[in-house]
């Protein structure tokens, strides 16, 4: 059911905003002591997050946890975890969110540029399961000049960690620096990579977790936009149907 045009019966709302349960809220109703937008409610009267609901003249506030979904640009130093006893430098002190968030993903401490936070578990679960499914892109700056056998080596796959990294997009942007499009989630594997080959990763920023795209400075972060989000979930259960 479509709540934001058809809207739910008062009693249901109430109880699903965390007011009260559906048995209080029709003794109020039939008491005469809740108005919507100004008027009397009648039994079995639907409404909608837009409407005005006021109980004995005082607002109704929306109860429920808002979930949040955030880009964040991480700086280098940052770790991104949840424990604030173990890592002073931690991304949850750092961002000091009014609500309790997490990372989806890590990236590493040296590392900087996009993670994703929220506080929706589900979506997590998905993106998490989905990880060998989706694209991460990334700026990389090495120790000394990139070389067409290593831009082709790093996109034809990397024996580390006892596999073969996956095929994957690779380009020379500068002397030293190259983009590179991973759909796989080996811990630090860009830097194993290049040390594989010999190189020494001096800056490794990401910019791109699938549609969401880093645009915030340094430290700063901003909500999802709708668009992103309804991109992101489709994404997302594409990548579900291939998994199962």
């Amino acid at each position: 059911m479509d709540i934001e045009n058809e809207g739910v019966r008062l009693n249901k709302y109430l109880s699903e905003i965390g007011h009260c349960s559906r048995r209080a809220a029709d003794k109020l109703i039939d008491a005469g002591r809740i108005q919507v937008n100004g008027q009397q409610v009648v039994m079995g009267q639907k409404v909608t997050p837009q409407d005005r609901i006021e109980i004995d003249g005082i607002l109704v506030e929306d109860l429920r946890e808002k979930n949040v979904y955030l880009a964040f640009n991480k700086p280098v130093g940052i770790v991104c975890t949840t424990d604030t006893r173990v890592e002073k430098d931690n991304i949850i002190e750092y961002i000091n969110y009014p609500s309790r968030i997490f990372p989806i993903g890590r990236l590493d401490k040296p590392s900087e540029g996009l993670i994703l936070m929220t506080n929706d578990g589900d979506i997590v679960n998905k993106i998490l399961r989905a990880r060998n499914n989706h694209e991460k892109e990334y700026i990389v700056t090495v120790n000394k000049p990139v070389t067409a056998e290593f831009i082709e080596k790093m996109a034809n796959g990397i024996p580390i960690l006892d596999t073969i990294t996956r095929k994957c997009e690779v380009e020379q942007i500068h002397k030293k620096e190259f983009r590179i499009v991973l759909t796989q989630g080996l811990n630090r594997q860009i830097r194993r990579m290049c040390e594989y080959l010999e190189y020494r990763v001096v800056k490794l920023k990401r910019i791109r977790i699938m549609n969401i795209h880093l645009d915030v400075g340094v430290g700063k972060y901003r909500d999802l936009t709708k668009k992103e989000l309804t991109e992101l979930n489709q994404l997302l259960s594409e990548s579900e149907k291939h998994i199962l």
